[in-house]
């Protein structure tokens, strides 16, 4: 008979989108290279420390833009209750950290210590899943801004135009920017500005590459506005950021 709960390690290698969905709630961590879920029209990354809460039966699409291992841990619906949201993806405390290690070496909830550590995770990571990660982008519902968001986010590391992007999809800029607004809540260069954070995220998870590299490999010519961006937005400096990893 399976556990209420249980936890596995595993790594993966590159892969394209693929919908996942499973019958118990899903706190899914990397602990080295990054994820990329999407979900309610909107896409986030998970590098290490950050985890998603998925509730259980909630389809997401994720992709593995480069190798990853993973921590998974699942609950089944009568261990705890739903989470206050579909999905959440937010950072983890010291706290949360170690108590995903432990479950991994602990596997399950069988015995009366295993249904204690994992009763403490699901508290603690419910709890966490309240304050969401402000590091989203939008997905978009239309294939017109799908498009656009494509072309944009493949473009981060030159002089990216929405003027250009607007004529590539074959659309007025005015046309493509009320688009954005209705769409996302957000202008072009405000979603610009979140792709090229995730993706300075992305990189930061990947080696040990020097913040000024890759704040020019994403698009900024100025490391002081590279970093006032990503301090705006994640409330970290980018070597802030990835000392959380460790």
């Amino acid at each position: 008979m399976t556990a209420q709960a249980y936890s596995f390690v595993r790594t993966f290698a590159p892969e394209p989108e693929r919908e996942l969905c499973v019958d118990r709630h899903y706190l899914l961590c990397a602990s080295a290279g990054a994820l990329r879920l999407e979900a309610q029209g909107q896409a986030w990354l998970l590098p290490p420390a950050r985890a998603a809460l998925i509730e259980a039966g909630r389809a997401i699409r994720v992709s593995i833009p480069q190798p990853v291992t993973t921590a998974s841990v699942l609950f089944d619906t009568a261990f705890c209750p739903p989470p206050a949201a579909p999905l959440a993806v937010f950072d983890l405390t010291p706290l949360a950290r170690a108590l995903v290690a432990e479950c991994a070496d602990c596997a399950d909830s069988g015995t009366p210590y295993g249904a204690a550590l994992f009763t403490a995770l699901a508290a603690v990571a419910w709890r966490l899943a309240e304050t969401p990660s402000p590091v989203v982008v939008p997905a978009g519902r239309s294939a017109e801004l799908r498009r656009a968001l494509r072309l944009t986010e493949e473009r981060l590391g030159g002089q990216v135009r929405f003027e250009d992007v607007a004529d590539a999809i074959g659309l007025a800029p005015r046309s493509l920017a009320r688009r954005f607004e209705d769409e996302t809540g957000l202008t072009w260069r405000a979603v610009l500005r979140r792709m090229r954070i995730m993706r300075a995220v992305e990189e930061l998870a990947a080696g040990d590459a020097p913040v000024t590299k890759i704040a020019f490999a994403v698009g900024y010519t100025s490391l002081s506005a590279f970093n006032a961006a990503f301090r705006e937005l994640t409330g970290r400096s980018p070597t802030q950021y990835r000392e959380s990893f460790l």
